[in-house]
């Protein structure tokens, strides 16, 4: 016979785990190792060859795929705070269509237009805040060792970027450094017990009474 469900206990009463909850999660970790492959592979290209402009064009399609898989991560990831939940989803579309806006306007590749005017990030640096939350969010319930050293080395990296506060080789060290924790990060979870990424499921539902009640 065919299990569809698994039925655990939780904070505030008994819950089930169904088979869309686990594809729920199937699909976030995907959207993780997706987003995390081309984030590295873009680094892995700007060190190797910083001089090589043939690389700009494939550094604009895999910020994108990094962008998508990011956002689906966002959506399908679990968070006790709805409101944290809606906050980052906000970031992300904010830095999703500032991405948009930067390619169109500026003239030169993405990654150019970042880099030549920090300005830029102010729109572009909401998708990187969503995916500290993301780090920050694997931190406080796992307590992942990659994601405690990405909470504060992102932010830093960005606003250093910025107000043009770090020199270039401490740049390339935090990126070089930031794509392989991402990419550590996004391998460890695709071997972690499917139940942790969904959480206590009493959890969500007393949260979602309480919002009804209180309306």
């Amino acid at each position: 016979m065919e299990i569809t469900s698994e039925v655990y206990q939780g904070q505030f009463g008994e819950f089930k785990i169904t088979k869309d909850d686990r594809l729920g999660v199937i699909i976030y970790r995907s959207a993780l190792a997706i987003a995390a492959l081309c984030f590295s592979l873009g680094v892995m290209l700007v060190l190797l060859q910083p001089n090589n402009p043939s690389i700009l064009n494939w550094l604009t399609w895999l910020y994108f795929g990094f962008s998508i898989g990011l956002g689906v991560a966002l959506w399908t990831i679990h968070i006790y705070l709805e409101l944290l939940h809606r906050v980052l989803q906000i970031f992300w579309a904010i830095g999703a269509i500032a991405s948009v806006g930067v390619a169109l306007y500026f003239p030169e590749p993405l990654a150019i237009a970042v880099y030549e005017h920090p300005i830029a990030l102010i729109g572009v640096g909401f998708s990187f805040a969503a995916l500290t939350g993301i780090f920050f969010k694997e931190t406080f319930c796992f307590n992942r060792f990659e994601t405690k050293f990405l909470v504060p080395l992102v932010p830093v990296l960005i606003l250093g970027h910025l107000v043009n506060f770090l020199t270039v080789a401490i740049e390339q060290g935090f990126l070089g450094a930031w794509a392989v924790l991402f990419m550590i990060f996004a391998i460890r979870k695709l071997s972690q017990e499917i139940p942790a990424d969904i959480g206590d499921k009493s959890v969500f539902a007393y949260l979602k009474a309480q919002k009804q009640q209180a309306v």
